[in-house]
């Protein structure tokens, strides 16, 4: 836990007893204890939020790669009907 051993978290302990006392130290590792589950709940949140933003702005993005797939498709085949002329320019043909 945040790189420290059990004799580091024994002397953190002990200089908090002698600060706030006996009396106070159980109110404060709850506050503490309420404090970083908060903070967790509003990370996940976060990172929940963000993660459907991007699925969205993905999706977004897709779906223009694919209508100028299309587009592209489009100009470059000569629709039913029609055919190229050496100009590059389209002519009806009746048939």
């Amino acid at each position: 836990m945040f790189g420290l051993g059990m004799q580091e978290l024994i002397v953190i302990f002990v200089i908090a007893l002698l600060v706030f006392g006996p009396k106070k130290l159980p109110d404060l590792a709850r506050s503490l204890g309420r404090g970083m589950a908060e903070f967790k709940r509003a990370s996940d949140e976060l990172k929940e939020g963000l993660s459907t933003e991007l699925a969205e702005e993905e999706e977004k993005a897709g779906a223009v790669a694919e209508q100028k797939t299309q587009a592209a498709e489009a100009e470059t085949l000569p629709t039913v009907g029609q055919e190229e002329t050496p100009k590059g320019k389209h002519e009806t043909r009746n048939v």
